[in-house]
């Protein structure tokens, strides 16, 4: 069904009333005749009323079954949807598990193929040391033929032993020795940063001392500003207060002026004995009592008018 369009209507009607001939019989209608008419209007816009008012919950009553097969179907999408992500979440884990059984067996055969060429790289480096030390025990040979031809020819050593023990005391001397020069050499280079960090620290106490300084001078020429402008808001301070004081008596004067008045209009003698913030109160409530009369005096005149003009419709 078809909504009913009010604005059309009341245009319609409002064309009708416009261009209506001014002769016609409508205007020569007794009250009892318009009411009629009115009440026929009033009739015809309830019963538009009650057409619209029943396909809007017709309609509402489609939109709502259409809601609950809409709900139903939600429910069971997200039915199959749990389903389906269960069996995503399973397949993603037997996924992993594969893919992790594969890298370690990846990883266990990578292992063993590193581990085994370690081995051969070991074992080509034994052959090259091996091969190596023959080549020097070759080349060695030489000198031990030359230390046994020396013990022939002098009484100092008398084994090849000798000479090896005399070699090591030697060495072992010449060890000690480059160790103490080499401690030495290390307490100089402390030494020289203890000179060089002594410097170091003692300019850079001068300068922690010159920034001090330029610090304390800034401290002080702020200060000195800070004084001069608290000094300046302290006589500011001092001149609001002399006129805050001044405006208050004021403020007192003429409150107790208006609290005279009111007890004038009363017919009553003050109070004198009240302090400012009761005759505050006393003004408060007083305003409070005459802004009330006024309404209410204007909702009676208000009251007044609207039985006049009923009157006087009653009379048309």
């Amino acid at each position: 069904m078809a909504a009913f369009n009010f604005e059309e209507y009341f245009q319609s009607k409002f064309a009708e009333r416009l261009f209506q001939d001014p002769d016609s019989s409508e205007n020569h209608m007794t009250a009892a005749t318009r009411l009629l008419e009115k009440k026929r209007e009033m009739l015809e816009l309830e019963q538009a009323l009650a057409a619209q008012k029943e396909a809007f919950q017709m309609k509402m009553t489609s939109l709502n079954a259409r809601r609950e097969e809409l709900d139903k179907k939600e429910l069971n999408l997200r039915g199959s949807l749990m389903k389906f992500n269960q069996f995503l979440i399973e397949t993603d884990i037997k996924k992993q598990r594969a893919e992790k059984k594969a890298n370690n067996e990846r990883m266990e055969k990578e292992s063993k193929v590193q581990e085994a060429a370690e081995k051969m790289a070991e074992r080509e480096k034994l052959k090259k040391f091996l091969e190596k030390q023959r080549k020097v025990l070759e080349r060695e040979k030489v000198y031990r033929s030359y230390m046994e031809r020396v013990i022939e020819k002098t009484s100092e050593f008398q084994e090849l032993k000798d000479i090896l023990r005399k070699h090591d005391t030697l060495s072992s001397n010449l060890e000690d020795m480059m160790e103490k020069s080499n401690l030495m050499t290390d307490k100089l280079d402390s030494l020289k940063q203890e000179y060089y960090s002594m410097i170091t620290k003692n300019d850079e106490a001068t300068m922690r001392y010159t920034n001090v300084i330029a610090d304390l001078t800034w401290k002080k020429e702020t200060a000195m500003s800070n004084h001069q402008k608290w000094e300046s808001l302290w006589t500011h301070i001092q001149n609001t207060a002399a006129r805050n004081v001044l405006l208050l008596g004021r403020v007192k004067m003429a409150t107790e002026n208006i609290y005279i008045q009111i007890y004038k209009q009363r017919g009553l003698p003050p109070k004198e004995a009240e302090s400012v913030d009761d005759q505050l109160k006393k003004i408060k409530t007083y305003i409070k009592d005459l802004t009330d009369i006024i309404v209410e005096s204007s909702k009676q005149e208000k009251g007044s008018e609207k039985v006049f003009e009923r009157l006087l419709a009653r009379a048309r």
